[in-house]
């Protein structure tokens, strides 16, 4: 979960992570596969005046991969971070209360401070506020220059839910906008 007590997130000598969590040596993609299974399972969701399944939580999958090349011994290493962020809610649509609402509201929060550091990359300002949320700071080194990022944008096609796609298609589109600059990587292994 993007707020939830429990999960720090800290700065270390490899960049930011996440206090507590369990990494894991794959050799194959059927061995990501179940990883990100037992970590979708462990998704926070409930239901809520529009949405049987929301997902209460934003989902961080980090895949490293290191490639050695057994002549010269030298070694390549990349990290692909995979996010599946959850969606901001109004909350007099949803009617969210209680701690369905404690969790909007924290949704919400970390969204907005996603913004605000596209907001600032995008405009080239010195100041990047990654800090601002635990989102935000975990995803500092996937959202810096030399790095390489994809997005994808689910909206409803439900008319009453017009205004909300239109948000979540400007937000597509200022994050579209963001040079991060040259990718650091020059060479793709097959």
């Amino acid at each position: 979960g993007s707020e939830l007590p429990g999960l720090e997130v800290r700065l270390g000598k490899n960049g930011s992570y996440v206090e507590g969590l369990s990494e894991h040596d794959v050799t194959g993609e059927e061995e990501v596969m179940a990883l990100i299974e037992k970590g979708q399972a462990l998704r926070t969701v409930a239901s809520n005046n529009i949405n049987e399944h929301s997902s209460r939580s934003h989902l961080v999958i980090l895949v490293r991969v290191v490639r050695e090349n057994v002549i010269s011994g030298s070694v390549t290493s990349g990290q692909m971070t995979l996010v599946d962020l959850a969606g901001s809610e109004r909350l007099k649509t949803t009617g969210a209360s209680g701690q369905r609402l404690r969790e909007a509201q924290h949704i919400n929060k970390s969204l907005s401070s996603l913004g605000d550091v596209i907001s600032a990359l995008g405009t080239s300002q010195k100041h990047v506020p990654y800090r601002n949320s635990k989102l935000t700071f975990l995803l500092q080194d996937t959202l810096r220059e030399g790095s390489k990022v994809l997005m994808f944008v689910n909206v409803s096609p439900v008319p009453d839910f017009a205004s909300e796609s239109t948000c979540s298609l400007n937000f597509a589109s200022r994050c579209r906008a963001v040079q991060l600059g040259q990718s650091s990587l020059n060479r793709v292994y097959k």
